[in-house]
């Protein structure tokens, strides 16, 4: 039997003002250009489809239409909320894709067992388990009447899991490929620089010793790397279809195949997905700017800028854009001795008042009108306050939005 692992799909992600969707839409015609190449006898998708709970049409387009061509191919598909997802909203389409041989588990519900899929190899069953948030499994009134430390908070997360992991191994069978599908954080398990502490730090994770010997592999969501935490049974994250964040530039995305028998260990092979959009991350200084950015300007991806530079300087995001088009975020970074000046200010200096200080020490003299209304400008634009080119006064006081009875009635009408 041939399955297809796969997660962390996250349809509708924008970056930066641009949505992903259509680069994610690519990366699922190859998984499903896989599956007929491989000739599939099932999908596992272990949650994350969507990047938030309420999708746009084009994102829940890209999503259902995959589900739809994977089974006129005859292929069926066996998929789990993850963090992203809102589950009751998979749910309510759960009935619509069972007629296109999917298996949709949205919630946790009393009395459920393993999914069973019949393929064209045999019985393949999934011990799935959608999302579930240690604050959901471990009652906040059960830490209030017992006192319980993080520590113990911990614990009673892992029991739970566990708990739940037990009840679905009892739906295996010997005649069964078995497997099971979570999506969780396991101890030992590697990060993405764009993965947040909150949704996948130690509190919420599970140790690899709660998988069954009995269960054949493990299909993990919810970690972007593609890696593997356990031998024995072997569990592995198959990681996101693209690169999500800048802090995934450069990582390789996959898809697992797993080849296996009943009784048998199984045979995974990690297939890569080309990148339509790669990200890519360019630091440039002041001087060799235009010099070095045209060294990128073949580039097919998205690229961030990170300009080094002693100094703010006003119009440097236009200057960055006009020779790379392709430029989604423009940043700068200030220079040793500038960060040294500004880091020793303060707290309570405000990020103007800390400028002219470092100015002061630097050049000798107070700091100029004109300058200092470029740093205001370079603050709002930042800050995505205010477009520098609607400043109309130097005094900070003229830079508050208006009150709702200032704007004239037509204008707040086109708005």
């Amino acid at each position: 039997m041939r399955l297809l692992h796969t997660a962390d799909w996250h349809a509708g992600r924008n970056l930066r003002g641009m949505d992903r969707t259509p680069e994610i839409v690519a990366a699922l015609e190859q998984i499903l250009s896989m599956a007929r190449d491989t000739k599939a006898d099932a999908i596992l998708v272990a949650g994350d489809l969507f990047d938030t709970q309420n999708p746009s049409a084009e994102a829940e387009t890209a999503v259902y239409r995959f589900f739809l061509e994977a089974g006129r191919i005859g292929i069926p598909c066996a998929v789990i909320a993850g963090n992203h997802d809102s589950g009751q909203r998979l749910e309510s389409v759960a009935g619509l894709l069972k007629h296109v041989n999917v298996t949709m588990l949205g919630t946790v519900k009393p009395g459920m067992g393993a999914i069973e899929l019949e393929t064209k190899n045999g019985l393949l069953r999934v011990a799935a388990l959608p999302f579930l948030s240690e604050r959901r499994l471990v009652k906040a009134a059960m830490l209030l009447e017992t006192g319980l430390d993080v520590g113990a908070w911990r614990q009673k997360y892992r029991e739970g899991m566990e708990f739940f992991l037990r009840k679905l191994e009892a739906g295996f069978k010997d005649n069964a490929v078995n497997t099971m599908m979570l999506h969780t954080t396991v101890d030992g398990g590697r990060l993405s620089q764009t993965e947040h502490s909150f949704h996948v730090g130690n509190s919420y994770s599970i140790s690899p010793d709660v998988f069954p010997s009995s269960a054949q592999y493990v299909a993990l969501g919810h970690l972007h790397k593609p890696q593997s935490v356990n031998d024995l049974p072997p569990a592995q994250y198959s990681g996101s279809v693209i690169q999500l964040d800048f802090g995934e530039a450069g990582d390789e995305k996959r898809v697992n195949l797993v080849e296996v028998e009943p009784g048998r260990r199984a045979k995974i092979t990690s297939m890569p997905l080309t990148l339509v959009k790669p990200l890519k991350t360019v630091r440039v200084d002041l001087d060799s700017l235009e010099r070095r950015l045209g060294e990128f300007q073949s580039f097919q991806g998205w690229l961030k800028v990170i300009v080094s530079t002693p100094e703010p300087k006003p119009g440097l995001k236009d200057r960055v854009i006009g020779v790379l088009p392709g430029a989604l975020a423009v940043e700068v970074e200030l220079t040793e001795g500038t960060k040294r000046v500004l880091e020793a200010a303060p707290e309570h200096l405000t990020p103007i008042e800390a400028f002219e200080r470092y100015y002061s020490e630097k050049r000798g003299a107070d700091l100029p009108e004109n300058v200092r209304k470029a740093f205001m400008e370079l603050q709002l634009e930042i800050n995505g306050e205010l477009p520098s080119e609607e400043i109309q006064s130097e005094d900070a006081a003229d830079l508050e939005p208006p009150e709702l009875e200032q704007i004239p009635l037509e204008l707040m009408e086109e708005r």
